[in-house]
C-alpha cells in the first residue's frame, strides 16, 4: 500500500521532499468480507508506517464527488470521523448507516460495530485513500452516538 499526508515535509535545504504517504485509488468495496479485507490491510499499513509516538492517525477518504472524511479507530471502541465541510453532503448517508442524529459540527463519534456497514455505505463515494498522521480529530470535542 502506498499512501499521502496532506502536507508534504521538506528537506534539510528547505525543497520540498517527497511526500510521505501518498493517495491510492479506491477500489469499491462489494462485501461485508471486501470489507473487513480491507480493514486488515488498513490496520497492517497502520503498524508499518506510522512511529510509537505519532498521534491523530488514520485515513482520509477523498470523495469523489468532493470533501474528505477523516476516518479513525480509536482505544475506547468508537469510530471518530471528521467530516470536511465539503464533504457535509455525505451526512445523511452517515446517519443511515449508523442510526443515530448528525452532530452540530463536523466530528461524528460512532460505535465500533458500525465500521463494517459504513465503509460498504460510503464505498462508491470514494475515490481515494490516503494514510495520515498529525489529524486533530476533534480532541477534547468528542461526544459518543
Amino acid at each position: 500500500m502506498q499512501h499521502i499526508t496532506e502536507q508534504d515535509s521538506t528537506d534539510d535545504d528547505g525543497s520540498a521532499a517527497r511526500p510521505r504517504f501518498r493517495p491510492v485509488p479506491w477500489t469499491a468495496l462489494e462485501s461485508p468480507a471486501d470489507a473487513e479485507l480491507w480493514v486488515e490491510e488498513h490496520n497492517l499499513a497502520l503498524k508499518e508506517h506510522v512511529g510509537p509516538n505519532e498521534t491523530g492517525y488514520g485515513v482520509r477518504f477523498t470523495l469523489a464527488e468532493g470533501g474528505d472524511i477523516y476516518m479513525q479507530t480509536s482505544a475506547d471502541g468508537a469510530i471518530v470521523l471528521d467530516v470536511t465541510a465539503d464533504a457535509a453532503w455525505v451526512a445523511p448517508l452517515i446517519v443511515a448507516v449508523a442510526q443515530v442524529e448528525a452532530p452540530p459540527g463536523s466530528l461524528w463519534v460512532l460505535a465500533d460495530d458500525k465500521l463494517i456497514q459504513l465503509l460498504i455505505g460510503l464505498s462508491s463515494l470514494i475515490a481515494a485513500s490516503t494514510l495520515v498522521v498529525g489529524h486533530p480529530f476533534g480532541r477534547g470535542q468528542r461526544r459518543h452516538y
